[in-house]
């Protein structure tokens, strides 16, 4: 099953690039896995945030195709402990599908027609990360979950 991390915006910090680019290509040894980037709005400024957030969703749900299960990356979203996502993950797996996809939405949030099509929420913590550091933290928790589902030795408890 293709796993897919949807971003909206591109990321400009390096270290959070190579954060990502090191467990993407830790993520491939267990699922097929890609970062998919949505381009910021051009003439955002001139937009409400509800318009900005509209035109985000629709974005969004061009690049999710149908069958595939959308898992938002949301601060109102339930929060895990790593063993909590990793049964959480492996049971999204076992549940079938086309793919999944988790999102990392822009700076207002998700449209209603976002929330509407998605099938899970996730909330990393109660703090608010940047969006860009959020893609190596999902990333590095990603990995985790495989190798807790793997019975290997990366997680401590």
């Amino acid at each position: 099953m293709e796993l897919t991390l949807l971003t909206v915006g591109k990321t400009d910090v390096k270290w959070v690039k190579e954060g990502l680019d090191l467990y993407t290509a830790r993520l491939t040894h267990y699922a097929p896995f890609r970062v998919e980037e949505i381009p910021q709005l051009k003439n955002a400024g001139s937009l409400t945030r509800e318009q900005i957030k509209q035109k985000e969703g629709a974005l969004i749900l061009d690049r999710v195709a149908p069958g595939v299960r959308l898992i938002l990356l949301d601060e109102h979203g339930r929060e895990f402990r790593s063993l909590e996502f990793a049964d959480y993950l492996g049971a999204a797996l076992a549940g079938g599908g086309k793919g999944l996809c988790f999102v990392i939405g822009g700076a207002y949030g998700f449209s209603e027609a976002v929330y509407q099509r998605s099938q899970g929420r996730i909330s990393l913590s109660k703090m608010t990360f940047s969006h860009q550091m959020v893609r190596a933290i999902f990333a590095e928790q990603l990995y985790r979950a495989f190798t807790i589902l793997k019975g290997e030795p990366y997680h401590h408890e």
